[in-house]
């Protein structure tokens, strides 16, 4: 449903784009022949991780907000800006009874989850005295101030941090993308200085003959053009090129047939285009940077198709975006292998940081070598008090052995004899 497509398409951002890519609609028919489509079950299909800490969360409050006729139908009829900017929020306060006790119940769990969290970090850090509850407030995906109940205001605040951390999540993957790039540089230099002369240039000899090899491939058609949509439309489903038809065309790749092109459905249209540049068996190709290019080519779509920004794609849109000059004519695509992801200045300035970071962990690898020194210094110590203390036991169990049993005389009497025994003997004599 349209509600429920919108709201799980700023909760649920795809990060893991090679599932994407064994979604897309197999295609052993002639579809284009073919009125309407079977719908594919949109419950059978998992919405991904999004990657955010309260994922789980998200989608448990999703599940139970659905079971709602009420508040299902008001969201059926609402657009992304009423949900976005928790309008209808209020809404739930006019959810059933059951609906409600049934979120507070997940709040309470989700409050639970995060104070054990909190707990685990502290004990870590060994820190005692510290007001938990304070400590909530640092979550913005839910009111802290009242952890028993789901209210209005958890459900904006869930909506609201939710659309803000996926707004900044691409940004987030592209940094880490360009630290990526500059460790695998900063780890090559460091190996070259570790080289004699020859070597050095063998290897850089090889490294230039490895990016000429990748660089090497059939030309990327512009995504989202006729051209690559096209590709798709005769390459992965089966169909004529000359019956081309945009309308078709979005209706296939509509996986779950909501009405819309997600960010998921759109990145699985590019895996075409991927495979002429990467290809897990070479050695030169890198898995990492192809799925940072099929990141930049949904970016550049969803820029170029998505009018209203609410990250999905109307027929509406997908057809304006057809008739446009870009769609015949684009320009040329340029891969990643024609970037350069950081300067000079840029990568002294990483190296910098890492060789503080080396530093710090060096000292704390030494302190932790002399506690590791110490605490067995300690258990030495206390080996030894044991060992002595047994000693002392052993001693003190055979004095106490010797005194109970009385040494023998030759010829196996006793030295000591009963005193009537001695008594009666002298009787005797002087009889």
């Amino acid at each position: 449903m349209k509600w429920r497509t919108i709201l799980l398409q700023y909760c649920f951002l795809l990060v893991t784009c090679i599932l994407t890519a064994l979604e897309a609609v197999p295609i052993d028919i002639d579809k284009t022949k073919v009125e309407n489509a079977q719908p594919v079950d949109s419950a059978k299909i998992e919405p991904p991780d999004t990657g955010l800490y309260y994922d789980e969360y998200l989608k448990q409050v999703i599940d139970v907000l659905e079971t709602d006729n009420h508040f299902r139908e008001k969201l059926q009829k609402a657009d992304i800006e009423e949900i976005k900017s928790g309008r209808l929020s209020k809404e739930l306060d006019l959810v059933s009874h059951h609906v409600r006790t049934k979120l507070d119940e997940l709040k309470r769990q989700e409050v639970a989850r995060l104070r054990m969290l909190i707990k685990a970090k502290l004990d870590s850090l060994q820190d005692t005295g510290i007001d938990h509850h304070a400590l909530l407030k640092q979550f913005d995906h839910l009111n802290h101030l009242n952890p028993e109940k789901f209210e209005s205001t958890d459900l904006d605040m869930l909506i609201k941090a939710a659309t803000s951390d996926l707004e900044h999540y691409d940004k987030a993957r592209h940094e880490e993308f360009k630290k990526y790039e500059m460790m695998k540089e900063h780890e090559r230099r460091e190996y070259l200085k570790t080289l004699n002369e020859e070597k050095r240039k063998e290897e850089e000899s090889k490294f230039e003959e490895m990016k000429r090899k990748h660089e090497n491939h059939p030309k990327v058609n512009h995504p989202g053009s006729k051209d690559q949509l096209k590709e798709v439309w005769e390459e992965t489903d089966g169909l004529d090129p000359n019956d081309f038809d945009p309308k078709t065309f979005f209706k296939l790749h509509d996986v779950n047939s909501d009405g819309f092109l997600d960010e998921q459905e759109l990145e699985a249209l590019f895996t075409k285009e991927l495979e002429k540049v990467y290809d897990p068996k070479n050695e030169e190709d890198d898995m990492v940077e192809m799925e940072e290019e099929r990141l930049r080519m949904r970016e550049h779509v969803m820029n170029e198709v998505d009018t209203n920004k609410d990250r999905l794609v109307t027929l509406e849109e997908f057809l304006k975006a057809t008739e446009k000059k870009e769609f015949l004519e684009p320009d040329s695509w340029e891969t990643l292998d024609q970037q350069q992801f950081f300067t000079e200045e840029e990568l002294k300035e990483y190296e910098n940081l890492i060789s503080i970071q080396e530093t710090e962990l060096k000292k704390k690898a030494d302190e932790l070598q002399k506690q590791k020194e110490e605490l067995q210094r300690q258990h030495d110590q206390l080996e030894a008090q044991k060992l002595e203390y047994h000693q002392v036991l052993r001693q003190m169990e055979q004095k106490k052995l010797q005194q109970e049993i009385s040494p023998s005389v030759p010829g196996g009497e006793s030295k000591i004899q009963p005193r009537m025994h001695l008594k009666s003997k002298v009787h005797q004599n002087l009889e």
